[in-house]
């Protein structure tokens, strides 16, 4: 008799549509926030990307097989990666008994190319090459020139040129490894010769045109210095600034050729593409040099794609958004924040020149409502022009509805600005959500700190006379009329870290200013042959930015450059508030304003100097002006400038991005060029002189004051821990282990002088055990909810710690379930053990984070207390833990003063046993801890943690 054949899944059923349909539903389960913005491919990493841990792959392997009727060995689903690797594993569960493949095998070759984005390329050229073998005849570029219609680049098109560029530079001699110039405008001849260099296996250094004939010695000055820095061996530019490109080359030894896009594309069509790899430097970016001589910043193709994704994901880009741009292409917010994000996540991009929109600013918005831009960013000045340069007829019948977001960066974002632009615009459908203030810089590649998507900007009004004297912000009251204001930047993206450092390197607590330091996979190894540059920004894993800032509420709010401070009498004073306000006097040019400190060589101190552009001429009308510009600019310093200079156009430099060079206009002013500097008087030289030892002296307090406490603390605790760990691991009572651990922990506080403050004591559940969730922030949560918490419970530890002596020990005697949280067989039977665990009366204590950062805010939430909790049919106790992030962070061993603030929530009570009724539980305890814990929501712009 014919052996019955085994039961296949026929080709209708098993489809990658329903795969997708099922995984996205679990993972929007796991994270609502993501809505829309959740891309689902074959490549989605489950852990990483999807945030599926070992109970989530359980719950999924379950939906899969109910809605395939196969089912997925557990050899499989614990190995899986990626949802490809379980795509794979289905297969095989419907392979007939023959062994012959079913209809569905058969088509699973169509399921090739299905990812929406080019997850897995590795290099600039690959993700080209990606779009041009999926869709080559896809619109890429919409190129605004001359004509009144934009022209369509399509993505074959930009690998033909491409092409075409490369031939020839590997005709004109041209190696692989060696740096390539651009100095183009924008145009497709830029597009085509970018991506030409990198076929060829060269590295792009794009520089920018000469823009003024008046400062063409000192863009000669400066881009000579970066060719030589670079070692180009070839410029590509243009052919009316040839001239100029010619008088480059006799000042670069290194540059052998000049070359236009043209002269190139008739060298020949034939070139040898060589291998080009993540690690290969992809492109130099030069620093605008707002602050000094430029620096070419390293980028390698893993850097650029790695903040291309994290800036993704922050913003929830995908294909069907539409970025609209006029930013340069040799500064980095518009080659990589609006060119190649866009290539990357296959947007189409409407780009324009800068010139085109600066001349009529108006063709950046129309071009938005043309388009239906979802996506676009400029720098604060950019707003400001709309504002100042836009009248009604210009704007009459606009619609920005269809903006998603508007970034504002690459300089000081201001709050005024924002709020004028918001009001002006909301007649013409701009939402307030759209405006997103962001911060980025060269060495991160471009982005660093990106707000969640649809919160708007968020502006902090902070007390003036104690943030200019100690560095702390602190909030002021509404009725507070001496009040300084910051625009939030956002929170850092996902995979990177800032923290905020005093002189001396040491991290300093949430809303003290300091240097902003920053880690993450596209933070640059250096700059380009400039040894002494590169040891000032490197410390250890850190990257330094340059910049000051403070830190609240998981936001970054840049206070200004490390070398644009003014230090004035034991004050720090801001340039930007005080140009700001100059430039809104009538008469002074906007924008055209510097303010910066001159070293008085005699009081061995700073003096203030405002340089302002105006184009009012000699006599009475000038002298009133200069008296209106000393009055605004002592209302807003709360003292007077040392020295007003009115100046003629064109006076106050700037970088190619439009931000003010203070440094080389004080260069200007310091050899005579702009004005006279006016004799001191000795009483006023020997009062700031006196003025200036009181920052100083106030910093070597404050660093002699938290060394002696961090050694005191540290010198406490190995005392107590000691002792503790011995006794707990002899006493042969467990009531006497908790005795001696709970007694340790509150003499650790009390010796250290932390106090601890409990709130909700009320609410803890007395006659029935519970399983207790906390937000995990420091080393010392663990000890403070002992010292705290009513007792005893036992904790909830990652396995790896079991495989450590010391720990293990400590561990296993006070109780401790050990469990894993990828792996998914060892995580069912966890959740089981736990469970049971409960069931029998012991109360359990979960951190579902399952570690913690330097960074504030909650991070994603592991499922195995709430999955333990809803078997055991057992209240969830929710207890959030605030100040012990501020008094000892991650990887730091400095501990700071502070107090910690515990709060005991309600019991969160089941209503029911199943998968749905313990995602209920994590919800409703998450949302409970950030009621109390006052820090962000990490995962709302975050895939994964």
């Amino acid at each position: 008799m014919e052996k019955p054949e085994q039961p296949g899944v026929v080709a209708d059923a098993l489809s990658p549509d329903v795969l997708f349909q099922q995984v996205r539903q679990l993972a929007l389960e796991l994270h609502p926030q993501l809505g829309g913005s959740l891309h689902v491919t074959l490549d989605s990493v489950l852990d990483k990307e999807l945030g599926f841990d070992s109970l989530s792959r359980v719950e999924l392997s379950l939906r899969l097989e109910r809605a395939f009727g196969v089912g997925i060995p557990e050899q499989a689903l614990a190995n899986a990666e990626t949802l490809r690797e379980l795509w794979q594993a289905l297969l095989s569960a419907g392979v007939t008994h023959q062994g012959q493949p079913s209809a569905t095998v058969r088509a699973s070759a169509r399921l090739n190319g299905l990812a929406e984005t080019p997850h897995a390329v590795q290099t600039l050229l690959e993700m080209l090459d990606w779009h041009v073998q999926h869709h080559p005849q896809r619109p890429h570029v919409h190129l605004y020139g001359e004509a009144e219609e934009p022209e369509l680049i399509l993505y074959s098109a930009l690998a033909e040129g491409a092409r075409t560029i490369a031939a020839g530079l590997q005709t004109m001699g041209v190696l692989p490894g060696q740096t390539v110039a651009i100095m183009l405008p924008t145009s497709r001849d830029y597009l085509f010769s970018f991506f030409g260099i990198l076929l060829a296996g060269a590295v792009p250094v794009p520089i920018y045109p000469p823009l003024r004939p008046s400062q063409l010695e000192d863009h000669l000055r400066r881009h000579a210095g970066i060719l030589a820095n670079a070692e180009s061996v070839l410029l590509i530019t243009m052919e009316k600034a040839q001239g100029v490109a010619r008088l480059l080359k006799s000042q670069v030894d290194v540059l052998r050729e000049v070359a236009t896009p043209a002269e190139l594309a008739a060298q020949g069509t034939v070139f040898t593409r060589p291998a080009v790899r993540s690690e290969d430097i992809a492109f130099l970016q030069y620093t605008s040099g707002s602050t000094g001589a430029p620096k070419g910043v390293i980028l390698t193709h893993a850097n650029l794609l790695a903040n291309i994704r994290a800036m993704g994901a922050a913003v929830r880009a995908d294909s069907t958004d539409v970025f609209v741009s006029w930013l340069p292409l040799y500064h980095d917010m518009g080659l990589i924040g609006a060119w190649l994000g866009s290539l990357y996540f296959g947007m189409p991009l409407v780009l324009m020149s800068p010139l085109a929109f600066l001349s009529r600013p108006r063709r950046w918005l129309w071009s938005i409502h043309r388009h239906g831009g979802t996506l676009t960013a400029a720098p604060n000045f950019a707003f400001e022009l709309c504002l100042s340069r836009l009248h009604g007829h210009d704007i009459e019948g606009l619609d920005l509805s269809s903006l998603r977001l508007a970034f504002n960066g690459a300089e000081p974002v201001s709050p005024n600005t924002l709020r004028r632009f918001t009001e002006r615009f909301a007649a013409y459908g701009l939402r307030r959500e759209a405006l997103a203030p962001v911060y980025g810089l060269a060495e991160a590649a471009v982005g660093l700190a990106f707000p969640p998507p649809e919160r708007g900007m968020l502006i902090d009004r902070i007390r003036r006379d104690t943030f200019t004297a100690s560095g702390e912000a602190v909030p002021a009251a509404d009725t507070d009329p001496n009040f300084l204001e910051f625009v939030a930047c956002g929170q850092p993206l996902p995979g990177y870290q800032v923290r905020i450092v005093d002189v001396a390197g040491r991290e300093l607590p949430e809303r003290h200013e300091g240097r902003l330091q920053f880690q993450g996979p596209s933070a640059t190894q250096g700059y380009l042959h400039n040894v002494e540059a590169t040891r000032r920004l490197i410390y250890g894993v850190w990257r330094d930015s340059g910049d000051r800032a403070y830190v609240a509420g998981g936001d970054v709010y840049l206070t200004g450059r490390v070398k644009d401070v003014i230090i004035r009498g034991g004050r720090n004073i801001y340039p930007y508030e005080v140009e700001e306000a100059v430039g809104n006097i009538d008469g002074v040019r906007k924008g055209c304003v510097a303010v910066f400190g001159s070293t008085d060589a005699v009081a061995g101190t700073e003096r203030v100097i405002v340089v302002a552009e105006t184009d009012e001429p000699q006599g009475a009308g000038l002298e009133a002006l200069q008296s209106m510009v000393q009055s605004v600019a002592a209302d807003v310093l709360g003292m007077p400038p040392d020295e007003v200079l009115l100046a003629p156009p064109r006076t106050v430099l700037k970088t190619s991005s439009g931000k003010i060079r203070r440094a080389a206009v004080r260069e200007l002013f310091e050899a005579g060029r702009i004005g006279q500097l006016p004799p001191g008087v000795w009483w006023q030289v020997v009062r700031l002189a006196a003025h200036s030892l009181r920052p100083r002296l106030r910093s070597l307090w404050r660093w002699f004051s938290d060394t002696a406490y961090a050694l005191n603390a540290h010198v406490i605790f190995w005392c107590l821990a000691p002792l503790a760990w011995l006794l707990i691991a002899v006493l042969p009572h467990e009531r006497w282990r908790w005795f001696v651990m709970r007694s340790g922990a509150r003499l650790l506080f009390l010796l250290a002088r932390v106090p601890l403050h409990v709130a909700g004591l009320e609410n803890w559940p007395k006659e029935r055990a519970c399983v207790i969730v906390s937000n995990h922030s420091s080393y010392l949560d663990g000890i403070v909810l002992v010292a705290v918490l009513p007792g005893p419970f036992s904790f909830v530890a990652k396995r790896e710690l079991s495989e450590q002596l010391v720990p293990r020990v400590f561990l296993k005697r006070i109780g401790t379930l050990f469990v894993d949280r990828l792996d998914v067989r060892r995580g069912v039977s966890d959740a089981q053990r736990t469970g049971e665990s409960v069931k029998t009366g012991r109360s359990l204590m979960f951190f579902p984070e399952g570690t913690f950062t330097r960074i504030p805010g909650l991070r994603t939430f592991f499922m195995g207390a709430f999955v333990a909790a809803a078997e055991a049919a057992a209240p969830v106790v929710p207890v959030s833990v605030r100040g012990t992030r501020s008094i000892l962070r991650d990887n730091s061993r400095f501990p700071r003063r502070g107090e910690v603030q515990i709060t005991i929530g309600s019991p969160i009570v089941t209503a029911g046993t199943d998968w749905a009724a313990a995602v209920k539980l994590r919800d409703a305890a998450r949302a409970a801890l950030l009621d109390n814990l006052g820090e962000g929501d990490l995962t709302q712009h975050r895939r994964h943690d």
